[in-house]
């Protein structure tokens, strides 16, 4: 298999994340009209637990492979490569055994002292298997994008989403007479069916296209190998360790303070999971790029750095930025604009609406961060984002403990303070970036283009908004045409501008001729 370029790479995953996230977002919508608002914040107040457990059972070690093997490649040592990644699948198999047996035996304290509702029970026993199985996965993706090789990521987290909420779907189907606690086991057993399938499959991908292992090249010492792994999988393991208790923690103190503000511990659960299963749902749509790019970022950054090329990682980086901002900006301005219209219509709850206009308003900031995370576990300083994220998810905590048992704030209390995370965070990520490679933003390509085309957009959503309302009274006709309109002008705007070039156009038109070829005559 062929090196992909970064931007290729990312196109690949893209794509892959924009299917995902169709069939995902068509997933939440059934499934919150199915189990409603309540079943969904039950599978959220467990969800986070399980990804804590899986970083640790990971620890890391899948962007540890990505880094370590993109530098053996680079050097032309596949025999290298391979030792990497060896070692690092050996510690994953007894990690992932001892989190999982350890996560089996302390079910019985977690109800006790930890989760806020006990309906959770059989969610999260149906998750607990699935850990196993990711974390075996994990190392063959890492291994896969170490080779700067895109594809099997994608063609795996494809089937994965299908089966997931296919079978999803039917299992909450069958058990939703039972109550709606068994009717969350859906959610739970299709994550998990979904990742033995995407396992599976990886497994055939490796054994049928890895590259052949050459007995030349040089092998280093198993301390440095280990020594090696665990500085970069340590700080990444923090930093997920802490984002995921953290995420644990929201879901434990957003129910308890929504119930001090004088709400019902059912109504705390349904507004908690309107908060994370429709705001937080939406505001995460631009995602498909952020993900993506970060991902290709990492192996793509120590592929330049590895060759001491200084330049190509500050043109990677500026280049990522850019691509952020021109898919998050005309996002924020659909959320802001019509908020309440895209929860009523997608989910059924206009009042989730709310939140989001309020988590919009640190949106690019979110994405900036996921961006800009990559670049620097790319160049080996995992342990800044990690440190950055500590400090402003401290200010988060404090925030929500004290504004979501406000009467007059409760959820949006919880939502302002999401945003003002988000905008601590990417300043921290920025000026660690500044540090380390002198990197500066061309702010008019990267800020000023998107962000007019943006605002052109919100002008052109407002007045449709308002005239295809009085023409037709259709709140769908006024949503949608209100959307095809404004990303029409946006499009429009930043061609006309100069913010999409001609090498961006050439460039799209070769990887589409590379993903779908030309037939021969």
């Amino acid at each position: 298999m062929k090196k992909q370029s970064f931007i290729y790479g990312a196109m690949i995953l893209f794509i892959a994340s924009l299917f995902n996230r169709i069939i995902g977002f068509g997933y939440q919508m059934v499934v919150i009209r199915l189990i409603k608002p309540e079943g969904v914040g039950l599978f959220n107040m467990v969800y986070p637990v399980y990804i804590m457990a899986m970083v640790l059972s990971t620890l890391g070690i899948p962007l540890a492979i990505a880094k370590l093997v993109a530098e053996e490649v680079a050097k032309g040592n596949m025999r290298g490569a391979y030792r990497i990644f060896y070692i690092c699948l050996s510690i994953l198999i007894i990690t992932a055994t001892a989190v999982t047996v350890g996560l089996y035996l302390s079910t019985p304290f977690l109800m006790a002292h930890y989760f806020p509702n006990p309906k959770v029970y059989y969610s999260f026993l149906a998750l607990i298997p699935g850990i196993f199985v990711v974390s075996m996965c994990s190392a063959f993706r890492g291994f896969f994008q170490g080779l700067q090789q895109m594809t099997p990521t994608a063609v795996t987290q494809i089937l994965e989403q299908l089966v997931r909420v296919g079978a999803g779907l039917v299992i909450a189907y069958l058990l939703l007479p039972q109550g709606i606690e068994y009717a969350a086991i859906g959610m739970s057993l299709g994550v998990v069916l979904g990742e033995i399938t995407g396992c599976i499959t990886m497994l055939i991908i490796f054994f049928r296209s890895r590259p052949c292992p050459k007995q030349i090249g040089t092998i280093k010492p198993l301390g440095v190998s280990l020594k090696n792994i665990f500085y970069l999988g340590i700080p990444v393991t923090l930093t997920r360790f802490i984002s995921t208790a953290i995420m644990s923690i929201e879901a434990i103190i957003i129910p308890q303070r929504l119930i001090i503000s004088g709400v019902s511990l059912t109504d705390a659960t349904s507004m908690y999971g309107q908060f994370v299963g429709i705001a937080q749902t939406l505001l995460l749509t631009p995602a498909i790029i952020t993900t993506a790019l970060a991902t290709a970022l990492i192996p793509a950054v120590s592929d330049a750095l590895a060759q001491n090329n200084l330049k190509l990682v500050q043109a990677r980086t500026s280049e990522a930025i850019r691509l952020t901002n021109i898919a998050g900006l005309p996002c924020i301005v659909l959320f802001l604009l019509l908020p309440h219209e895209l929860c009523g219509l997608l989910f059924g709850y206009r009042e989730a609406g709310t939140s989001l206009a309020i988590l919009a308003l640190g949106g690019s900031f979110l994405y900036f961060c996921q961006t800009t995370t990559g670049i620097l576990q790319g160049m080996g300083e995992a342990v800044r984002p990690f440190k950055n994220m500590l400090i402003a998810s401290s200010f988060k905590i404090i925030g929500i403990y004290y504004l979501t048992s406000i009467p007059s704030l409760g959820i949006k209390g919880t939502a302002a303070v999401m945003s003002i995370y988000c905008i601590i965070y990417a300043l921290l990520n920025y000026i660690d970036l500044k540090k380390l490679i002198g990197f500066r933003m061309y702010f008019i390509a990267s800020i000023i283009k998107p962000l007019t085309s943006a605002l052109i957009m919100g002008f052109v959503v407002l007045l449709t908004k308002q005239a295809i309302f009085t023409i037709s009274g259709s709140l769908v006709m006024t949503t949608f045409g209100s959307i095809f309109s404004g990303m029409a002008i946006y499009l429009a705007a930043l061609f006309l501008m100069g913010g999409v070039s001609p090498q961006d156009v050439e460039r799209i038109n070769k990887m589409i001729y590379k993903i779908i070829p030309k037939k021969p005559n």
